[in-house]
């Protein structure tokens, strides 16, 4: 796999989890799953992020008996981890609209007919002044 497809997957995991929290409440194996389907993440990378979110207060968890072994643990979506994906998901529609028109062909290579719809992105970097 290439290296940056890595790197994009990580970038958008804890998006991806709480899109799949919000759809219905779910245990861990069954969201990795999930997961693993959609953009082939492994099951290794989603417990570690769930131990953080539910330290950072975006899930809450409880126990439901297993009829084929011990209770699972279940993830549920605080009202801040509903928040946090709704203020998420606008950043991630931004910023991949913003990637999708950089990726397009520029105008003069565009086939006849096509339209430019060029954006323009600005960047902003604090710089700290030590004098």
């Amino acid at each position: 796999m290439e290296p940056n497809l890595v790197q994009f997957k990580k970038g958008v995991l804890e998006l991806c989890v709480m899109a799949v929290l919000a759809r219905a409440d779910s245990y861990g194996y069954d969201i990795a799953s999930q997961l693993s389907e959609a953009i082939g993440m492994g099951e290794g990378t989603i417990y570690p992020l769930m131990r953080r979110m539910q330290k950072d207060g975006i899930v809450s968890t409880y126990f439901v008996e297993s009829p084929s072994g011990p209770p699972r643990k279940y993830y549920s979506l605080t009202d801040l981890g509903r928040s946090s994906l709704t203020a998420q998901r606008t950043a991630w529609e931004s910023f991949a609209s913003a990637v999708s028109a950089l990726l397009r062909p520029a105008s003069d290579d565009a086939p006849p007919g096509a339209s430019s719809d060029q954006k323009t992105i600005t960047v902003s970097k604090a710089v700290r002044n030590d004098a």
